[in-house]
């Protein structure tokens, strides 16, 4: 009985990982790249790490990745970490297929970009409420609320992005970066909304056990 239970409880999480990155997937594929919208995730680092060295962006992704891993193992534990790495190769096979997929869902700017907040939103939360990294700047953010408990997990993801836009800055002016800053501060606030959300629910339902 308690097997099955934890059976069920396992197989919930690893459901929440591949719907969280396929909102992801889809966010980034059809409505972030064709726009252009940095919003200073290990991407958005990786470019600009690269035009400032001269290195190519491609093995900056792979080398930001590999080290965010080995700070999710060092310390946050092995179980986030077999989740992380599972979720990162879960948001690779779905970005490649959204973005070799031909189908259009882009209606116009506005529309995509409400979209695209709601999806990433959306797709981070279902992740992390699995107990699982994207293997992006959430990696930093969880380690930095582990040690500050008092900040918010939104709230240090959405400054760690501003972070690398304001370096985004020097290599891709303030229309883009300005873009950016909105949509990092957009999709957070949703973000910290269905994370509240889920406290609240937790919260009542323990309180109705007792």
């Amino acid at each position: 009985m308690q097997e099955s239970v934890l059976f069920k409880s396992e197989w919930r999480k690893i459901s929440k990982i591949l719907f969280g990155n396929s909102l992801l997937a889809i966010a980034y594929a059809k409505w972030m790249v064709p726009h252009k919208i940095i919003n200073g995730g290990v991407t958005s680092l990786a470019l600009v790490c690269s035009n400032l060295l001269g290195i190519d962006h491609v093995f900056l992704t792979n080398l930001i990745t590999v080290l965010l891993l080995i700070l999710c193992f060092c310390y946050l534990g092995k179980e986030l970490l077999v989740k992380s790495f599972f979720s990162s190769i879960c948001y690779l096979s779905f970005f490649s297929f959204f973005s070799n997929l031909p189908l259009r869902l882009s209606v116009n700017f506005i529309v995509d970009f409400s979209l695209a907040c709601l999806f990433i939103a959306a797709g981070y939360y279902f992740c992390l409420s699995a107990a699982a990294s994207t293997v992006g700047m959430d990696v930093v953010a969880l380690i930095i609320q582990q040690k500050r408990p008092k900040f918010q997990l939104a709230t240090i993801i959405r400054n760690l992005n501003f972070a690398v836009l304001l370096l985004g800055f020097l290599v891709y002016g303030g229309k883009s970066v300005l873009i950016g800053v909105v949509f990092s501060f957009c999709y957070a606030f949703l973000l910290a909304k269905f994370l509240k959300s889920k406290e609240k629910f937790k919260a009542s339902k323990n309180y109705q056990h007792n």
